[in-house]
């Protein structure tokens, strides 16, 4: 329908023919339940974003699918001329230069296109961004940078947490962690965050939580804190 590299084809029926895709994958899958006497899952990786909710059919797709892992994480990033947060659990009251996006907005998204809560699974990443040659304004917050890099949870925690210089923040409205140590500035997840986002699955009766991905968090440090708040 829209969006990829410049070669990708794309055209408008393209909304009807994921469906259409999907509905043959699913029959076949009965299919062979049938002969086997096993379950087949048929899950997808959803776009957070409202553009992909409305190049899809929705409602019809959730007939088809037992999940969809919701990509809530990349909402801003490297690609973005100004620092921000990646996986703002809300959006946030604070003037800023770019645009607003934010796990919430993209969560209701898919609910009032009608898509079942208890399908849909929640990304969380366990990684962060780094920004190099961030001005003091705003602890770093919203600045312009020169250079950018994702970056683990396992390096940001060995390299900049409880470092000399290193001030860790926590945006009150966002309810996410930031780092800034004058220079460098890192919008990353961290136990306080994970919690909040755990929270927020139980109270909007989501199927859970998705993970991007494990080997970033090699210590469990995030991994155990969603085990034990979501369990």
């Amino acid at each position: 329908v829209r969006g990829g590299l410049s070669t990708n084809s794309k055209r408008p029926e393209d909304k009807q023919n994921f469906t259409l895709l999907l509905q043959k994958i699913r029959e076949k899958l009965d299919t062979q339940e049938a002969l086997d006497n096993k379950q087949y899952l048929l899950t997808i990786a959803g776009g957070a974003g409202s553009s992909y909710v409305n190049n899809v059919e929705i409602k019809k797709i959730s007939a088809y699918l037992d999940y969809v892992n919701i990509m809530t994480y990349d909402l801003h990033g490297t690609w973005d001329a100004y620092t921000d947060f990646h996986a703002p659990l809300y959006s946030n009251s604070d003037p800023s230069p770019q645009y607003k996006s934010s796990i919430d907005s993209s969560i209701n998204a898919w609910l009032n296109a009608s898509f079942p809560s208890d399908k849909l699974i929640l990304g969380i990443p366990f990684y962060g961004y780094i920004y190099q040659s961030v001005s003091r304004s705003n602890s770093g917050l919203y600045q312009t940078y020169t250079s950018a890099n994702s970056i683990s949870y396992r390096v940001i925690a060995g390299k900049y947490l409880n470092k000399p210089g290193c001030v860790r923040y926590f945006h009150s409205q966002s309810l996410v962690p930031w780092i800034y140590n004058g220079s460098t500035f890192i919008s990353y997840e961290d136990p306080q965050s994970i919690a909040l986002k755990a929270d927020y699955i139980r109270e909007k009766n989501l199927g859970g939580a998705m993970i991007w991905e494990l080997s970033q968090d090699s210590n469990e440090i995030l991994l155990n804190t969603l085990y034990n708040s979501i369990k």
